[in-house]
């Protein structure tokens, strides 16, 4: 029987992304109808797909079905969620780690759709600023939250790969609202439970 693994893309947007990629190989030199790359342009143009399937998601839908009453006033954090992006900038990765936090106004979220918001948000063309701002301002627009907290650090393949070449530096980015803004004691607390 053997493994069959089960993906799901647009044909005609694999079909003219492959077109495209074989192009772009061949402008860079390479014969894409050797072995090794006969494939390669439909592999990429699958890639791409995946690796930008966040303009797909309806972020506020992915949130709003998992919100739930709760008589909880407490930090929530979730910690070391994976991040893995694409520099708009150069089409070239930079992943890292994001930390999320939120203080609950009457309502929770499944703890599981913070990292699918995370993803969603990180799986299209981005810079980490914007994306450090998309997914504080998800959460409090959909929850409502007395506060939200987000720290991403990350590595950018385009600093290390290419430009600089540093290849030690990571990238932090910080955003806050409302009671982790306004009190001092209250984003210390969550930059102390984050370290």
């Amino acid at each position: 029987m053997g493994y069959k693994k089960i993906e799901t893309y647009d044909e005609e947007v694999t079909n003219s992304l492959s077109k495209k990629y074989a192009e772009i190989i061949g402008e860079l030199g390479e014969d894409v109808t050797r072995q090794g790359l006969e494939k390669t342009p439909e592999r990429v143009a699958k890639a791409m797909q995946f690796l930008t399937h966040g303009y797909q998601v309806d972020v506020e839908a992915l949130l709003s079905q998992a919100i739930f009453e709760e008589n909880y006033d407490q930090m929530v954090i979730v910690k070391d969620i994976e991040v893995y992006s694409m520099c708009e900038h150069h089409m070239i990765p930079f992943f890292g780690k994001a930390q999320v936090a939120y203080i609950p106004n009457g309502k929770i979220v499944g703890l599981s759709k913070i990292p699918r918001l995370v993803d969603a948000l990180a799986r299209r063309l981005q810079v980490q600023e914007r994306l450090t701002n998309q997914i504080r301002d998800s959460l409090q627009k959909v929850l409502n939250p007395a506060g939200v907290a987000v720290v991403i650090e990350a590595q950018h393949l385009c600093m290390q790969m290419r430009g600089v070449e540093k290849q030690h530096s990571f990238t932090t980015t910080s955003a806050f609202s409302g009671e982790f803004l306004n009190s001092d004691k209250t984003r210390e607390e969550f930059i102390d439970l984050i370290k």
